[in-house]
């Protein structure tokens, strides 16, 4: 081994990596090996291929395909069958009339000419299956792994396989929108994205979602569940069908032409991409797949996630690093998505999965046999040709371990994504809710936990995503005002002590999180009023209820009631964003955390943040120091009227700096800073 890592290449911009974290220089073999595994994939892709180009697009050559002259193409990798066989509606359901061949590495083919007037020998909307003869002598009925449309009858557990080739698909009209400046990030669900209690549709999200979000100001929306799930319950996170955009939702021109509107209010849309593991389905899953327990996955326990009760891929194997960079490839293509949230990457990069394993930050814990290479040099595989050939493309990476070098350019050493999650920001926030009384928040804690980021290394911040809104969780909304909310949201009578809290606190978190948090910000869906309610999906233990499965949008559309407040913040906060941009700015200065009067002070391209957290204490003639002097208003203030604010600060009032050196800053002024309320100040 220690020959073969003396041997490993080295990394074209490795002093770039160094000089932004020193402590990487004695792992720099690992480094190198990692990188040298990465070329060698590339130049095996090149020399067996003809580079990744033609590999990524193999959704071209497997699965169905029709030809010029209507033949269709049937092509599977099923390496551990006796035979296969093609069966459907076209053949009656014949279970032997169509065999494919046996090609090589373990491959089957079908070729079905057109019929005798030309037209295709398998109708668009057809049913099939893939009829896997094992070497056991099983038979067994599957679908397609390349399939792109599958269906679930209505009194049916498992989905089927449906022939999609429409004679005028959609087509699309509008280019994808250029990477954002500051990402800000719209986290959505279709199927719950509406008051109704029933799934929703892509075409209800492309009429009334769409305009709400382009309105609040996110340039950029985050899809869930859109790859297809047998278990709606489940999230989206256990896939059966890696092609196959969710039929539960609408067809697959519904889903192109919400991205297509989406790009024409210049919004870029990501899509939640689930690599890290699969479901366990057999009949409608990946999931033994030819018969035996490997083909896609591990063989024996290796194969198994033995918390989330699925199967984990086999990064290894030639070809399902086809399957998996060919499905990010067509995602891309096929529905122009922009870019990618990558799910459970900490489950990818170690051995152990992250299971019982805290991360305290050693570097240690980041190189060694624990690491899992093959994985690793997926994802670099994955970043690499996903930013050579969309130089826009946008890449997140879910990871709660803190890997360095997860957002570097591959050149550095690093594995290529853009940005990763900020997960411990919202962890914190709730700990800070259920835990401690509002005198007691600790000013310190919260900016550590808001600033703790690798320097160089881009981050999403967030309050809350969909995790905190699951059931067995609250929002933040209902950890700060529970109950009260249902009884107590009418802005036709003052405000009672639990709402007045929570509506003010409600502002002040987000904004903290938006403006120090990190070089993006995220929000789920409905969280930016102060959602009243949890998610929980129709399951057996709820008698299959949809009652928590949806978004009240509704409640923002009435008018004496204070969501529309909240609404109006979040709205006026990304705005402003767009105006200063403080996310893509360099991190924020700190002049102040003071714990006794629970006054946080900063700045941030340009723009003054004075947030007063004293749950009583008021304070006018409040000093605060400045980098820069002058004259300086006020752009955004959380107290306003409009905002559910008690209208204390008057927006005509000129604040001018003086020669006084305060808090680290060359400059100060006096300003007045109300009870839970947050003020920017613009020279």
């Amino acid at each position: 081994m220690a020959d073969a890592e003396d041997q490993a290449l080295p990394i074209p911009e490795f002093g770039s990596l160094l000089r932004l974290d020193p402590y990487l220089q004695p792992y720099e073999k690992d480094l190198r090996r990692r990188f040298s595994l990465f070329q060698k994939q590339l130049l095996l892709l090149e020399e067996a291929e003809g580079g990744f180009d033609q590999f990524t697009r193999s959704y071209n050559s497997f699965g169905e395909q029709r030809q010029p002259d209507g033949t269709l193409v049937f092509k599977e990798w099923a390496p551990g069958a006796e035979a296969l066989f093609l069966t459907g509606d076209f053949n009656g359901w014949d279970k032997f009339s169509h065999p494919y061949t046996h090609m090589d590495f373990g491959k089957w083919e079908l070729h079905l000419p057109p019929n005798k007037d030309g037209t295709s020998p398998v109708c668009h909307g057809s049913q099939l299956k893939v009829l896997v003869h094992t070497k056991d002598g099983e038979r067994l009925y599957r679908i397609s792994p390349w399939a792109k449309y599958v269906t679930q009858q209505r009194d049916s557990v498992v989905y089927d396989w449906v022939h999609w080739d429409p004679p005028s698909p959609y087509v699309l009209k509008h280019p994808r929108p250029k990477k954002p400046r500051s990402l800000r990030i719209y986290e959505s669900h279709v199927g719950i994205a509406s008051p109704e209690g029933r799934i929703a549709s892509y075409s209800n999200f492309t009429a009334n979602v769409l305009p709400r979000i382009k309105d609040l100001g996110y340039n950029c929306i985050q899809l869930m569940a859109i790859m297809e799930h047998a278990y709606y319950a489940s999230f989206g996170y256990q896939i059966t069908s890696f092609f196959a955009a969710s039929s539960r939702y609408g067809t697959p021109d519904e889903l192109k032409e919400l991205i297509d509107v989406a790009h024409s209010m210049g919004i870029v849309v990501l899509l939640d991409m689930v690599h890290s593991h699969a479901s366990k389905n057999t009949e409608d899953g990946l999931n033994r797949f030819d018969g035996s327990d490997s083909c896609f996955f591990h063989g024996g326990s290796r194969g198994e996630h033995s918390l989330w009760d699925s199967r984990l891929f086999n990064y290894s194997s030639w070809e399902v690093l086809r399957f998996l960079l060919s499905n990010l490839r067509w995602w891309m293509e096929e529905y122009r998505f922009d870019g990618f949230r990558f799910d459970g990457v900490t489950s990818m990069l170690y051995h152990h999965h992250g299971i019982g394993s805290g991360f305290s930050g050693d570097y240690s814990e980041y190189f060694g046999l624990q690491v899992d290479e093959d994985s690793l040099v997926y994802l670099m595989l994955a970043n690499h040709i996903l930013h050579s050939l969309y130089e826009d493309c946008i890449t997140i990476a879910e990871d709660v371990s803190g890997m360095p070098a997860l957002c570097r350019p591959v050149t550095e050493g690093g594995c290529g994504f853009d940005y990763r999650l900020a997960m411990a920001v919202p962890d914190k926030w709730i700990q800070i809710l259920k835990e401690y009384k509002d005198e007691d928040w600790n000013m310190g804690d919260i900016i550590y936990t808001l600033t703790n980021r690798r320097y160089g290394e881009s981050c999403i911040a967030y309050a809350e995503s969909h995790d905190q809104a699951l059931v067995g969780d609250k929002t933040l909304a209902f950890w700060l005002m529970d109950k009260d909310m249902y009884t107590n949201m009418s802005a036709m009578v003052p405000m009672n002590p639990v709402i007045d809290r929570g509506i003010q606190l409600h502002k002040m978190i987000r904004l903290i999180t938006h403006s120090l948090g990190g070089e993006g910000y995220l929000n789920f869906m409905g969280n930016e009023f102060g959602h009243p309610e949890w998610l929980d999906f129709p399951r057996q233990g709820n008698n299959e209820s949809y009652h928590y499965a949806r978004r009240q949008f509704n409640l923002v559309d009435m008018d004496h009631l204070r969501y529309q407040q909240l609404y109006a913040f979040d709205r006026d906060m990304n705005r402003t964003e767009d105006k200063y941009g403080w996310l893509s700015a360099p991190p924020a200065f700190v002049s102040a955390k003071h714990e006794g009067d629970k006054v946080i002070v900063f700045e941030r391209a340009n723009v003054l943040f004075i947030f007063n957290f004293h749950p009583s204490n008021s304070y006018s003639g409040y000093r605060v120091g400045v980098g820069a002097p002058g004259k300086y208003t006020i752009k955004l203030d959380s107290d306003a009227v409009q905002y559910g604010g008690h209208g204390r600060l008057d927006h005509s009032t000129e604040f001018f700096t003086e020669p006084l050196p305060f808090n680290e800053r060359s400059y100060s002024m006096q300003v007045w800073t109300p009870i839970f309320a947050i003020a920017l100040f613009m020279r």
